[in-house]
């Protein structure tokens, strides 16, 4: 949360000086910022996030609100936006406090919030890099060591406090799906480790990626009024949707049965609708494969007469032959003139 709310008030590129920082212990994680020394806001990003740095946290957030204190209710009050109501923070690092607390659920949900940001993704997902601003050069290493390991693994966050245990909400990415967990109070690094990427196995066994709206997909037809011709509808994008096992996935088209022209190729004549469970999960507009003329007059009498046309204007043609011949023999017949 402490990322979250400081990439929303900071510019990356922002020049943060450090306030002084004392540690309550010897075991805390820092970066090793020294009071009064001046670093961007993106290698803080960097130092909070892989490095787990406690001075880079304070840093961020006297720098984001004025003061810790500040930043905490900004910290709360996202929360509260974000609809994460079993999280409530006392401190931008995330040391015990009774009042410093959170779930596996509303931590997952933060993640995926989290990872909407592409620099936030890449940041969590960088397993070394070197931090060029500040006073020294420095190599920071991620220590979630699933990153620098499992090719797939890309985030996102460990922690440890002695009330919360090992703890990590896990990121990963397989042929196209992307899955969150979170493993709170493992005894060990290696169990928190071990269990995380079962828990991510697991999760793979049961998702999938489904296309079921291709780009240029041809999805309904409509017919083009006064004209015997048909107009075909296509999907302008494609839809793809991670569909767990079980889920009933299902595409509706909203299209008209008939249409007037002129229809110019490319105009939108309707959409497609991808549901999952009943949920609206993605969409496209459907467009016009191809251009069509206003019908003409001869079209709209075509139109105009029952039957089949084809016999309806041989009748017609027939009729009028009969009622020429008519006509003639009418001619012949009348008496001459004297």
């Amino acid at each position: 949360m402490t990322a979250y709310v400081a990439r929303r008030d900071l510019g990356l590129d922002q020049i943060v000086t450090a306030p002084a920082y004392v540690p309550s212990s010897a075991a805390e994680s820092l970066l090793g910022l020294r009071q009064g020394e001046r670093i961007a806001v993106r290698d803080l990003l960097y130092g909070l996030l892989l490095a787990s740095g406690n001075d880079a946290a304070v840093a961020l957030a006297d720098a984001s609100a004025g003061s810790t204190e500040a930043f905490v209710g900004q910290m709360n009050t996202a929360a509260r936006r974000l609809g994460l109501d079993r999280t409530s923070y006392a401190n931008p690092i995330g040391l015990d406090d009774p009042d410093n607390y959170s779930s596996a659920s509303d931590l997952v949900e933060l993640a995926a919030r989290l990872r909407r940001d592409r620099f936030l993704r890449t940041v969590v997902d960088t397993p070394e890099t070197v931090l060029r601003t500040g006073s020294e050069p420095r190599d920071v290493v991620n220590r979630n060591a699933l990153v620098r390991t499992v090719p797939y693994v890309n985030g996102v966050k460990t922690g440890y406090t002695l009330g919360a245990g090992n703890v990590l909400v896990a990121s990963a990415t397989r042929h196209g799906v992307t899955l969150i967990s979170a493993l709170l109070g493992a005894p060990t690094e290696a169990g928190r480790d071990a269990d995380s990427l079962a828990l991510l196995d697991y999760g793979f066994s049961l998702y999938h990626r489904r296309q079921p709206v291709s780009p240029g997909e041809s999805l309904a037809t409509a017919s083009l009024r006064y004209q015997d011709a048909d107009m075909v509808l296509n999907a302008v994008r494609g839809v793809r949707v991670t569909v767990r096992r079980g889920q009933r996935l299902a595409v509706s088209v909203d299209a008209p049965a008939e249409v007037e022209g002129p229809v110019a190729k490319g105009q939108r004549l309707g959409a497609v609708t991808v549901r999952l469970d009943g949920e609206r999960v993605g969409s496209s507009p459907l467009v016009a494969a191809s251009s069509a003329a206003a019908a003409d007059l001869g079209d709209r009498l075509d139109a105009a007469i029952p039957g089949p046309r084809l016999l309806a204007w041989a009748a017609i043609a027939v009729a009028v032959a009969l009622a020429l011949i008519a006509a003639v023999a009418l001619w012949a017949r009348r008496p001459p003139r004297r």
